[in-house]
């Protein structure tokens, strides 16, 4: 019986494919980083010194429940609802143009509900402050 030696074949691994894959892989990085849009973006924050205001201020107060607090000047907070908030503002402006609304919110508040007061304010013309904590 013959047997029929086989012969050996010499296997070489070919690179040219992988290169294929590494240069498509690059080229869709390349393309797909040109539409990513940044998350932030960069601001210069103003400094500030500690200084008395000058002007009357109006406090508004959202607290982590959702419940809304105004104040104006010294007096002490007092709790309305949401819809109550614009006639008191309009008030207090009709007393002093020159006020500033000084927005106070927890930090779990919903972003939706600091965009609704900044809303009221832009709507009737109030100049407004958010206002927030030094870090430590």
């Amino acid at each position: 019986m013959g047997l029929k030696r086989r012969s050996k074949v010499n296997a070489s691994f070919s690179m040219a494919s992988m290169t294929d894959v590494i240069f498509l892989l690059l080229i869709f990085f390349m393309i797909s980083s040109t539409v990513v849009i940044p998350n932030a973006i960069k601001v210069t924050l103003p400094q500030s010194q500690k200084q008395t205001a000058a002007k009357p201020l109006t406090r508004v107060t959202i607290d982590a429940n959702l419940n809304y607090y105004v104040a104006f000047g010294k007096q002490r907070e007092q709790k309305i609802t949401f819809d109550q908030i614009t006639p008191f503002l309009q008030s207090r402006y009709a007393k002093e143009p020159e006020m500033y609304v000084a927005l106070y919110a927890d930090e779990t508040v919903p972003y939706k509900e600091i965009v609704k007061i900044l809303n009221i304010a832009n709507e009737n013309k109030f100049k407004m402050v958010l206002i927030t904590r030094p870090q430590k």
